[in-house]
């Protein structure tokens, strides 16, 4: 090709690489602009929209209120649309929490003893970067939909969505692993004499020696091998070493220098790259500094390359987590890159990629988390097919109801209902909050309660008709006359969600934001958007009258008359109630505020009763124990769990009583079985290698098929057999084990694994070890559900909740305070509320004293425990008994008027007037409650008995405790100010 014909080719290439530039820059400008105008046509086609159908309708004035309607419904179908046209399932907008989709939920604290001995401070900057480097560890692509978020001042929360028992032990590793890398010397008795006087003039318990308050040298133990126990540096080369007893053990220590000025230091942070490498010593990580590291590595080399005629070569020490792992000698000057070697595994190899590359942890964690909740998937799904199946036949029964007793004024209601829950749904996927079992639980509470918004407006509505009020004059009067209703029981409940939030716990939390949403977005549908349907039907003629059904007519009773009546069985029912709560005493409280752990299971064959599953764990658990029996649904058929909670917290030795516990009986507790397959080589050509690939440890090697009744991840057992080969000791080096992927599944879990050997471990051994692993491993149960809590985080839980209850009650009585400008309606709201609160406690005492016998059988009763979810329930009580009250009160403080005197008489009248709301309001929301009681699943069981008794309570507190005491204050402040005067 000649010179002319190359620079045409060139120009050509040139060319064509410019108009591809080009063509692509056009597409991402088009791109922009599609983005622009989808986002102008959300904004503006509702309004457009708007205003045509206000022209259509006659109604010009209608036009911008009829277009925020609109915009608000498609943005909230945003999400689901987008994902329907991208050809996913609508409903993946939604995020489901780990109670519903599977997986774990793990808080980690921070080891206070060792980061003070090490002289670190736990401050909010420290936690941040504690976040972040943990985030980096779960998360190094940035892909999986794990959250990771500061807890308290000291405590890091993880949330791994549909992990199993297998994912979790693998995070966990990632978690806790100090990730600290360190590059020095090992101090020798040339170069470093001085130190070493120092070191040893200070004795064996110190560590780190200091000279002028600054640290020069520290003494480190050996890494050792997790097959032979044996420390993987050997000393030499005449460093200086020490044998402490450290746990009744002999410890090798190495004392290392440290660099006075910790700018010079050699650390992780200098890191620019790490990756997996294979040396001819076996696996490795292999390193890359930054400029600034490699500066530093290459300064510390020079300064102890070796010398001519020495007799002796400097170590260079490579500590990770403080301990040795690699003294290599220094025969030449290093650069910015290394090699660290210390008989890894593979396992290991991988998480010490993943961990260095993330980032140290500022400061240790301690290894096992304070609190631990795993679903299994199987769980999960069943959960949420109970909980939706509950949810979606509350609604129908709420919509049938409102539509039957309001007929065509229940009609609109209803569509205001529906649009509730698709601005509901839409506002929780455009948030990316998170749906749990107990937020679905608030969804239908909100929408039970938005039922209460519609019924006042309509019973102002017949009130306004019934005094000969025209029809539009009845629309707005009834409106406007139940807004301030509305918005102050609404207020008082969205600080209980407030409240809930920032105490709770993930499922918790998700209950607040469902409430709090739908609280808000209720008022919006309730009051904004059936205002226009009722001003558009009625201007357009298409209702005439307000025809309503009226089963509870304004009456005349006495309801003062009966109080001490009811207020001595409200005592009695308290008195017991407590007395029974004192008699049960810590088993009162569930894991959650006691500390303890909580695991499902199952039985192969035929179920057992409880009474047989109870005898047999009592033997092992000394009775501590409480058993609930699960009905889930998996793969088209109906499974039986055992769900049981012990105050024993550490899960191995509950697994390890369990699988004791029915060794003994004829039950077949679901465990994991293993066969192991025939021994067979492997050849050398078995595996073909590309030019550039490491070598092939195996080849020449055996390899053997493990089959598992369970399905399990190869990474799980890799792990189980790296701890059972380690306790043998029959492995010369940690990399001539390698589990490797299922042969029939690639990724996932499988039934059937294969472990390769290398060559240098004989066929004899091979078979030794692998008798001696499926010994151990034969028979571990299978837990469907785990979920332990430290007795420190049970003692915060429990502090937490009643800081929560004390909040919810302080801010009532300011808010009632302030509303009602008199302190004494917020002090009777809240004796009322302790009320009810009370009495719903000792019938949660009851519930579980009774749950054994045939009558607790047939109302479905249970061991209730109290826990954070039943704590929500009673704050939930809390803000709907405030419902009925502040109804009452409302009407007391118009029927009063500017009157100083409050009368039986008013009061009377008061509750005649709102009796049809109060107990309508109180029907509604109590079918929900049933429904999510009998078809809710286990999951919210007990918040649904908690919330119906609560109900019944609260609707009864409303007459017969709240109204009686605001009488007596208000009366006893209005004689003290008279005989004052």
């Amino acid at each position: 090709m000649n010179s002319l014909s190359m620079n045409l080719l060139l120009a050509a290439e040139e060319t064509t690489v410019k108009a591809a530039e080009g063509a692509a820059g056009a597409a991402g400008d088009w791109k922009g602009w599609l983005v622009f105008l989808v986002i102008l046509a959300v904004i503006v086609l509702p309004f457009v929209l708007g205003t045509l159908i206000a022209r259509w309708l006659k109604m010009r004035d209608y036009a911008t209120k009829i277009g925020l309607v609109l915009f608000s419904l498609t943005l909230a179908l945003g999400p689901f649309v987008t994902r329907w046209v991208s050809g996913q399932n609508p409903l993946s907008a939604i995020s489901l929490g780990i109670d519903l989709a599977g997986g774990t939920n793990m808080e980690f604290a921070v080891n206070r003893q060792e980061a003070e001995a090490t002289g670190k401070q736990i401050t909010n900057e420290v936690m941040d970067k504690m976040v972040a480097a943990v985030s980096r560890r779960v998360n190094p692509t940035g892909t999986e939909e794990v959250t990771v978020r500061r807890v308290g001042a000291d405590r890091i929360e993880v949330i791994v969505p549909g992990a199993d028992q297998e994912k979790v032990q693998a995070t966990k590793r990632k978690i806790v692993d100090l990730g600290k890398l360190e590059f020095s010397v090992l101090a020798n008795e040339v170069d470093h004499q001085d130190l070493i006087q120092l070191a040893d003039s200070l004795g064996d318990k110190v560590k780190e020696i200091f000279r002028n308050n600054q640290l020069i040298g520290k003494w480190r133990p050996a890494a050792v091998t997790a097959e032979t126990g044996e420390p993987k540096v050997q000393p030499g080369d005449r460093v200086h070493v020490r044998t402490v007893e450290v746990n009744g053990k002999p410890q090798l220590q190495y004392l290392v220098v440290v660099n006075p000025d910790p700018a010079q230091r050699i650390d992780g942070d200098l890191l620019k790259q790490v990756r997996e490498t294979v040396t001819d010593r076996g696996l490795a990580v292999g390193f890359t500094f930054n400029d600034r590291g490699g500066h530093l590595m290459q300064q510390l080399t020079s300064k102890y390359q070796p010398r001519t005629g020495a007799g002796y070569k400097t170590r260079l020490a490579v500590l990770l987590n403080e301990e040795v792992h690699s003294a290599p000698t220094i025969n030449a000057v290093i650069g910015s890159t290394g090699v660290i070697e210390g008989s890894f595994t593979q396992d290991e190899i991988n998480d010490l990629v993943n961990v260095l590359n993330a980032g140290a942890l500022q400061v240790p964690l301690y290894r096992e988390p304070v609190s631990e909740f795993t679903v299994s998937p199987t769980l999960g799904s069943d959960v949420q097919r109970k909980g939706l199946s509950a949810m979606a036949v509350s609604i129908v029964a709420v919509l049938a109801v409102t539509l039957v007793y309001y007929l065509v004024c229940g009609f609109i209601a209803d569509l205001c209902l529906l649009l509730n829950l698709i601005l509901v749904l839409g506002a929780m996927s455009l948030i990316d909050a998170t749906f749990t079992l107990p937020g679905l639980a608030g969804l239908v509470l909100s929408i039970g309660m938005a039922v209460d918004s519609n019924v006042l407006i309509f019973e102002r509505m017949r009130e306004e008709r019934q005094r000969g009020s025209s029809m539009r004059m009845a629309i707005k009067n009834g409106f406007e006359k139940a807004f301030s209703t509305i918005f102050d029981s609404n207020v008082t409940t969205l600080i209980t969600a407030v409240v809930l939030y920032y105490i709770g716990t993930e499922q918790v939390k998700g209950f607040a934001v469902t409430l709090f949403i739908g609280i808000v977005i209720s008022m919006f549908t309730a009051v904004y958007v059936g205002r226009i349907i009722f001003d558009i039907a009625e201007q357009k003629k298409w209702i005439t009258d307000l025809k309503m059904m009226n089963i509870v007519p304004t009456g005349n009773f006495d309801f003062l008359g009966k109080r001490y009546i009811a207020v001595g069985i409200s005592l009695l029912v308290m008195i017991l109630g407590l007395l029974l709560v004192g008699y049960r005493g810590k088993d009162n409280l569930d894991i959650d505020f006691r500390g303890g752990s909580m695991v499902a299971f199952k039985f192969d064959g035929e179920s057992p009763t409880v009474d047989e599953v109870r005898a047999a764990l009592d033997k092992k658990f000394e009775k501590s124990i409480s058993l609930e029996r699960l009905s889930i649904n998996e793969a088209g058929k109906e499974q039986v769990l055992f769900r049981m909670r012990t105050i024993e917290s550490n899960p191995k030795t509950v697994s390890d009583n369990i699988r004791a516990a029915f060794a003994e009986t004829p039950l077949q507790l679901v465990q994991q079985h293993i066969q192991i397959g025939e021994v067979t080589p492997i050849a050398k050509s078995e595996t073909p290698l590309a030019a550039d690939a490491a070598p092939d440890l195996f080849a020449g090697g055996h390899k053997v098929v493990v089959k598992l009744s369970q399905e399990t991840l190869p990474a799980s057992l890799a792990e189980q057999a790296a701890i059972f080969l380690a306790d043998q000791k029959k492995l010369d080096k940690p990399q001539d084990l390698v589990i490797g992927q299922g042969i029939d599944q690639v990724e996932g879990k499988a039934k059937e694994i294969r472990l390769r050997f290398a060559a240098s471990v004989p066929e004899a051994d091979i078979k030794n070890v692998l008798a001696d692993f499926t010994q151990k491993m034969e028979g571990a149960p299978h837990f469907e559900e785990i979920n332990t809590f430290a007795a420190a985080v049970a003692g915060d839980a429990q502090k937490s909740a009643l800081l929560a209850i004390a909040l919810s009650f302080l801010a009532i009585i300011i808010y009632l305070w302030v509303r009602f400008q008199r302190v004494t309606f917020g002090l009777a709201a809240c004796v009322a509320l302790v009320h009810d609160v009370l009495i719903t406690l000792g019938l949660v005492a009851f519930g579980a004293y009774f749950s054994g016998n045939a009558v607790g059988q047939f109302l479905m009763l249970e061991d209730f425990k109290i826990n954070l979810t039943i704590v929500a329930a009673f704050l939930t009580i809390i803000g709907y008994s405030l419902n009925d009250t502040i109804v009452v009160f409302d009407r007391i403080r118009e029927v009063r008027g500017r009157n100083p005197l409050l009368t039986e008489k008013m009061i009377n009248q008061s509750l005649n007037q709102t009796l049809s709301r109060t107990l309508l309001t109180s029907v509604t929301t109590l079918i929900v409650v049933f429904i999510m009681y009998i078809m809710g699943g286990e999951g919210i069981h007990g918040f649904a008995y908690c919330l119906m008794l609560g109900i019944l309570v609260g609707t009864f507190s409303s007459i017969y405790v709240a109204s009686p005491v605001l009488l007596w204050l208000t009366n006893r402040r209005i004689q003290r100010t008279t005989v004052t005067a």
